[in-house]
């Protein structure tokens, strides 16, 4: 029958497919098929995580084949480690997570079910009674059988579909029309299907009250009702992707990566995961990166040229295709040499300079290929006699009618000398062309003052500041941008400045007095810790931050710190222990106390060394120093 029999149809705006007038409830009971199709990216970067660990360790993965009995996957899950991992992980998941242990799949298929608005105030009964900690009851004895595998929770369609039909002997018809009205919310069909559930249930031999408090429990549970084949669909392509992450790590961040190149934000969070799991994650390197994110021989993942500003996929296919082809390049002469100039452009090149693509070669240094001359820029004269060198290759090529003919060569350019540019220039400019710092951060400098300081991330302050309300606490970063402007208003100064850490960035806007006193802190690549305060505008209830206080980030061990205190196990006392401490106090004289613990763990007492209160300056290179001395702790008040 045609389509147009049954239902008004019109044609879609972007295709010349027909689509239906009615909705979908309509367009089923008219008499068609409805189907969802759910595109994921998660598909794809299982797909590619097989891929890259086809490439690395030549194994085919089937992932449909994974067993899912495997601990190394489960352990995924015990330890909330579940970033990147599909639809489990979100922070109040991984908590739920941590607290279950699961242990087995349906489990997960459970939690997956769960964790949505509605079955959420579900999770600490259904953690309870998995962990032994609850009593497992049910209303009925009868509802053991299907009730059993969710520890007495009803959890899933399917489990009140099969309840109805063992209780009051519910058709499998009038079981599933009970599922689409939980499913769709339909209270007045839900409430036509009540009778005959008391009637039956009865007839059956259950006693009233319980049957009437089973399907008020349903009716409750119908505002959230899930399917259970819906749910083992999901948790089984999540499993799949533990089991990559668990199995593969190097590889599943690299695909997770190369599927989030767009979103530079995601990035930056999934190379951050990248480092707590203790993958390193490389500059671009025109001797190893493809477009997309790739594992190297060693493990590491190396960023994708795909990821830098202005390196276009037609360009990144020509280079990768010449060094499959051909093999590295040895230098950047015969990189110029042999690249299709034409594809692999100045905006292209230059931008690959900036991301560290050229660093795999002992010379040219980043700042060099920028040096310039009357000439112009080193990297214009690389492209220049790489230009040169394929265009008399191409005229020494022998025609038809002759033999051989002598190839014209082209000598390599002299490139002029420079400094190079230093840590904090080069990792700007990195970040100029790919939005984030790669081959390192800034603020690593200031490991040893940001461990003191244990600052509020920036980028919790930028997305739930609310929690901060009223409290002063503790940020630092370094400032990447500036401005200085005047109130058209007014006429009265005002300025911003963005302040950036590992975590993110968010932006200080200062009026009047704030500003005039803070104002001197303004400055691109100054290192700052604030103290501030979140408070509520009282008139529009607009959210602001005040500053305080602000001082440069090196400055704070020195205004902070008061006193030093060395811990020290009494059975590991030792003479090159006591010359250390000797040496270090010696060297470095100050004016902050020092002591000194000795610590018996067996005794649990530990004893001051009167005698050894000595004065020491507490900097940067005394941390360092502490950090060689073993069997030493310490810390700092």
């Amino acid at each position: 029958m045609d389509i147009k029999e049954l239902i008004p149809v019109s044609v879609a705006k972007d295709s010349d497919l027909l689509v239906t007038q009615f909705d979908n409830s309509v367009v089923e009971s008219a008499g068609l098929l409805k189907m969802d199709f759910l595109g994921l990216k998660t598909l794809t970067i299982i797909g590619d995580a097989v891929q890259f660990v086809k490439k690395r360790h030549q194994i085919e993965l089937i992932p449909d084949e994974f067993p899912l009995d495997d601990p190394k996957t489960y352990e995924i899950f015990q330890k909330g480690q579940t970033v990147g991992i599909f639809q489990y992980e979100s922070p109040g998941m991984q908590k739920h997570l941590k607290a279950l242990k699961p242990d087995k799949f349906d489990d997960l298929i459970a939690m997956n079910a769960l964790y949505r608005p509605g079955p959420l105030q579900y999770i600490p009964n259904f953690i309870a009674r998995k962990n032994g900690q609850e009593e497992i009851v049910y209303d009925l004895d009868a509802c053991e059988e299907f009730l059993g595998e969710t520890y007495g929770i009803t959890v899933y369609q399917e489990q009140v579909m099969l309840l109805s039909q063992k209780l009051a002997s519910f058709t499998k018809g009038e079981a599933d029309s009970l599922r689409k009205a939980m499913g769709k919310k339909k209270r007045d069909e839900l409430d036509k299907m009540f009778p005959l559930f008391m009637k039956n249930g009865e007839q059956n031999g259950h006693e009233k009250s319980k049957l009437e408090k089973i399907w008020k429990d349903w009716e409750a549970f119908a505002s959230y009702a899930f399917n259970k084949s819906h749910s083992t669909c999901y948790t089984f392509i999540a499993y799949q992707t533990a089991y990559l992450k668990a199995h593969y790590p190097a590889e599943f961040m690299a695909a997770v990566l190369s599927n989030n190149m767009g979103n530079l934000k995601d990035v930056t969070f999934f190379m951050e995961e990248c480092k707590k799991m203790g993958i390193e994650v490389l500059s671009p390197d025109i001797n190893e990166s493809e477009y997309t994110f790739t594992v190297n021989k060693k493990g590491a993942i190396r960023f994708g040229m795909g990821a830098i500003k202005g390196v276009g996929s037609a360009a990144v296919e020509s280079l990768v295709e010449e060094r499959e082809k051909n093999g590295e390049f040895e230098d950047i002469f015969a990189f110029v040499r042999r690249i299709n100039l034409r594809q692999v452009n100045k905006k292209t090149l230059e931008n690959l300079a900036l991301a560290g693509g050229f660093d795999c070669f002992s010379s040219p240094h980043r700042a060099q290929l920028f040096a310039q001359d009357s000439g112009g820029t080193n990297l214009e004269k690389l492209i220049k006699f790489g230009a040169a060198f394929q265009q008399d290759q191409k005229e020494a090529q022998p025609s038809l009618f002759e033999l051989s003919q002598e190839s014209v060569e082209v000598s390599n350019p002299e490139l002029k000398d420079c400094e190079p540019w230093g840590n904090l220039e080069k990792l700007s400019k990195e970040k100029e062309v790919t939005g984030i710092y790669i081959s390192a951060h800034p603020l690593d400098d200031y490991k040893i003052e940001l461990d003191f300081l244990n600052p509020i991330p920036l980028d919790f302050v930028e997305s739930q500041g609310e929690k901060l309300l009223g409290k002063e606490f503790s940020i630092a970063g370094i400032v990447t941008s500036v401005s200085h402007r005047v109130s058209q208003k007014n006429g009265n100064p005002f300025g911003s400045f963005t302040l950036e850490d590992y975590s993110g960035s968010y932006e200080f806007v200062l009026f009047g007095e704030e500003y005039l006193k803070f104002k001197h802190f303004f400055s691109v690549f100054q290192f700052l810790h604030i103290k501030a305060k979140m408070s509520e505008n009282q008139w529009n209830k607009r959210i602001f931050t005040s500053i305080l206080k602000a001082e440069l980030l090196g400055e704070v061990l020195e205004k902070q710190v008061q006193q030093i205190v060395f811990f020290i196990d009494i059975e590991k006392l030792n003479q090159p222990l006591i010359d250390a401490l000797q040496e270090i106090s010696s060297q470095h004289k100050g004016d902050k106390p020092m002591k000194i613990k000795v610590v018996d763990p067996k005794e649990k007492s530990n004893l001051e060394l009167i005698s050894s209160k000595k004065s020491i300056k507490i900097d940067k290179t005394l941390l360092q120093k502490l950090k060689e001395i073993e069997n030493l702790d310490y810390y700092m008040t």
